[in-house]
């Protein structure tokens, strides 16, 4: 098992050429561990899964073997613009991921916003491959049943991609956190220089078509939330202004073997805003034995 300290980005990078067409970066920890999670990040922009958990890969590397993936067009992964609605692109895309990587065992997917969307698209479409899922605001499955449409959020993201500035991806991420602290210079600095390469905006453009083309019925996920036969714990902050809190409801019914925890004091991203409990009750769920 690798110690905490001994868990660096360089230490954990890989590449794998999951087909002719797309190769995937992803992080790999607690190589050794008997059950796989896969962490799917968020989809603001300058997103990757090291942005997303840094701080969450090491804990969780102590007790499961940690593949955090940069999902199709963020991070160091190919950034195709031609594909498919993006939650079936991303699932498949993770499948290939997997077989590549000979992983042929369920894994546990824990996924944040567009990553906790691509998480359940996962689960449906490939039903024998997914185990419990930990899913966080997830997009797809939330529907504002008392909040406006659009959500301060997703009119933040829609202003940088009209208009990608620096004060305008500031503003993006003060959104998605309670705690402002959180959000420093260095972190503006960070996702600004990734989130606004040529290459970046082009493959945000796709994603955001993609949710409107003719499959768009393939990200309305609380229609076959009912399908899902997992156990999911579905995690939201009290005060998170993408994928507000009413949002959980519609989910909490659909699926037949979902749970709900909220943070109080806690935005769009519980993974760093409630670290230690966020990580304690994931590690929880995912190993209490109740089949």
């Amino acid at each position: 098992m690798t110690a905490i300290d001994e868990i660096t980005y360089e230490s954990t990078s890989r590449f794998a050429q999951v087909r002719d067409d797309l190769r995937l970066h992803y992080h790999e920890a607690g190589v050794g561990n008997d059950t796989t999670i896969v962490l799917l990040h968020g989809g603001g922009p300058g997103a990757s899964s090291w942005s997303n958990f840094a701080r969450n890969i090491p804990v969780l590397a102590q007790r499961f073997h940690v593949l955090a993936v940069d999902q199709p067009g963020y991070g160091r992964s190919d950034k195709p613009t031609e594909h498919p609605q993006y939650f079936v692109h991303s699932a498949s895309a993770l499948k290939d991921l997997l077989d590549t990587l000979g992983i042929a065992d369920r894994v546990h997917l824990l996924g944040n916003s567009l990553g906790g969307g691509a998480a359940v698209r996962f689960a449906l479409d490939y039903p024998e491959r997914a185990g419990r899922l930990v899913l966080m605001g997830p997009g797809g499955l939330s529907v504002n049943l008392f909040a406006p449409d659009p959500t301060e959020g997703v009119k933040n993201l829609g202003r940088f991609s009209y208009e990608p500035t620096r004060e305008n991806l500031e503003a993006f991420l003060r959104i998605m956190v309670f705690d402002q602290s959180l959000i420093t210079p260095e972190l503006v600095e960070e996702r600004f220089a990734s989130a606004s390469t040529p290459e970046s905006l082009a493959a945000a453009k796709a994603m955001g078509k993609s949710f409107s083309s003719a499959e768009f019925e393939k990200g309305m996920l609380w229609r076959d939330a009912y399908k899902l036969r997992q156990r999911v714990l579905l995690i939201w902050g009290r005060e998170d202004r993408v994928n507000p809190l009413d949002g959980a409801l519609v989910a909490l019914k659909m699926i037949p073997r979902a749970q709900l925890h909220v943070f109080g004091g806690c935005g769009h991203w519980a993974q760093l805003e409630k670290f230690d409990e966020f990580n304690r009750l994931t590690a929880d769920f995912l190993t209490d034995g109740v089949e």
